[in-house]
């Protein structure tokens, strides 16, 4: 299941939803006409309330049951919150169209739960360690045959797809956090089905890993499942509360107000009561876990940091020249004497590399342009420019810019700097950096085959091996998308830090 969900995820969030309705609807579907084969039945004994076996107390209805009952029942009900969580994935106006599809879930939630509370009612079930309460109305419905199968394989697909919902929103809060510099900047990267896909990859090795630990038991599981969950409730909550309190302004403050009050003292209960409950369980684990992450995350936060400042301009940085450096008159001579030579030659110089036919050149023929890609203005950049100029060959800087506000942005800060070099910039929308690179210079390549493509890139070197994974994502990538390219050269200025 973790490599369908993994499969399916990475193929983007339109697939996944369309490939995961299928048994959404079947469960919608097994219930519904459970339902109603059930009242049916019941209509037949005006519905009367079926005698229950007799059954011995085993503990007094005291508070502690009924917070360990609510806090269970809060469990089995989450997944709903799903839908606010991936508002921006949803088509214009998102905000509607999420609280419409939040809508009609919470009425056929309430729809399906009503109607088996009322059948377990009328037909006297009683839970029991041996067969669910679900399959025992089933059973009473249905019988042993088909649509009990079909009832059952639908239930059990459907919980098991309810893990869809982390990866919709896992990926998601890492793309946040590494936008944020508290998580790895790898994680800010989608797919080429505008998918998070490194974050997607991250979560199934996680989910691989707490699986292989546990066994797979539920029992120690669902603690897990329930303090995490439940606090990232409380404190969201909280953190709902705090606005509305700073913004007091607001003429709806006092409603906002009064529901995340609610929310958050609810999800509170829940989360207190699994985490003492459970807390030898399992719990401490969920607890500990959310501490070392909260912790790991800081740290990367404070490496970032140090780096920033490492590699930030200062007054006097070095200049370059106002403009790209072209080939000297001796050059162009030279080239055009040799050229006579060339064709002359060409023919006992070809090679075959993978079916197609290159020339070997001398050193004089060889015809340069130097691409520069440069995310941010800061001294690993003006160190690549600064190489890249020094070749004595025209140079050109490339940005690509996840918005046409960012893209002005950097063209002012280019602007302020001097202007020295030829600037180009490409938007990319969904923060893709190596397939428009890549688009970019195949084009370029197209239209002038006689140029040999040398893309200079800022590489930033830490001092432990720890750190390499928060930096230079993108080198590696480059390199194999542009390796099958002719006449490409890909390369890279290392920058030190101390850190």
């Amino acid at each position: 299941m973790i490599a369908v969900l993994l499969a399916a995820n990475l193929r983007g969030v339109r697939q996944a939803g369309a490939m995961f309705a299928v048994p959404t609807y079947a469960f919608i579907i097994a219930i519904a006409t459970l339902v109603l084969i059930g009242m049916i039945g019941a209509a037949g004994h005006g519905f009367r309330p079926m005698p229950t076996p007799r059954r011995t107390a085993t503990e007094g209805v005291g508070v502690l049951l009924l917070l360990r009952a609510f806090s269970s029942g809060s469990t089995a009900m989450t997944g709903i919150e799903a839908v606010s969580n991936a508002v921006p994935a949803f088509k214009p106006v998102e905000w509607r169209n999420a609280r419409t599809t939040l809508t009609w879930m919470m009425a056929v939630l309430i729809a399906m739960f009503a109607g088996t509370v009322a059948l377990v009612r009328l037909d006297g079930v009683v839970p029991n360690g041996k067969e669910t309460v679900l399959s025992q109305l089933a059973h009473r419905s249905f019988g042993p045959g088909a649509m009990y199968a079909f009832t059952q394989a639908s239930t059990a697909t459907i919980l098991l797809l309810a893990a869809n919902n982390s990866y919709n929103d896992f990926p998601r809060a890492l793309f946040l956090l590494a936008r944020s510099f508290l998580a790895p900047r790898l994680f800010l990267r989608i797919g080429a089905r505008l998918a998070f896909s490194n974050g997607i990859f991250a979560l199934s090795l996680i989910a691989l890993a707490i699986y292989l630990v546990f066994g797979g038991r539920t029992d120690s599981l669902i603690p897990l499942y329930a303090v995490g969950v439940f606090l990232a409730f409380t404190m969201s909550q909280a953190g709902m509360v705090i606005h509305w309190w700073r913004h007091r302004a607001d003429p709806h403050w006092r409603r906002g107000l009064f529901f995340n009050s609610a929310g958050g003292l609810l999800s509170a209960i829940v989360f207190i009561t699994a985490g003492v409950r459970k807390f030898t369980a399992g719990a401490w684990v969920a607890l500990l876990t959310v501490g070392l992450f909260v912790l790991t995350a800081l740290r990367i936060r404070r490496h970032y940091d140090v780096v920033a400042e490492a590699i930030a301009l200062r007054p006097h940085s070095i200049e370059l020249p106002r403009h790209a450096i072209a080939p000297t008159a001796e050059d162009v001579a030279m080239r055009s004497t040799v050229s006579k030579d060339r064709r002359e030659l060409e023919t006992e110089r070809q090679f075959a590399v993978d079916g197609e036919v290159e020339a070997e050149e001398l050193p004089v023929e060889v015809h340069h342009l130097t691409i520069v890609p440069v995310a941010t203005l800061d001294l690993p950049a003006m160190r690549a420019l600064a190489y890249a100029a020094s070749l004595q060959q025209p140079v050109l800087a490339l940005h690509i810019s996840p918005s046409e506000e960012e893209a002005e942005r950097f063209r002012d800060y280019w602007r302020a700097w001097g202007d020295h070099l030829p600037l180009e910039v490409i938007v990319s929308p969904y923060r893709a950096i190596v397939a428009p690179l890549v688009n970019y210079i195949e084009s370029l390549h197209e239209q002038r085959p006689d140029l040999t493509l040398t893309v200079i890139l800022p590489e930033i070197v830490v001092r432990h091996w720890w750190h390499r994974i928060l930096h230079n994502q993108t080198a590696p990538g480059l390199g194999r998308a542009l390796r099958p390219l002719p006449k490409v050269v890909v390369t890279t200025v290392p920058f030190h830090v101390a850190s």
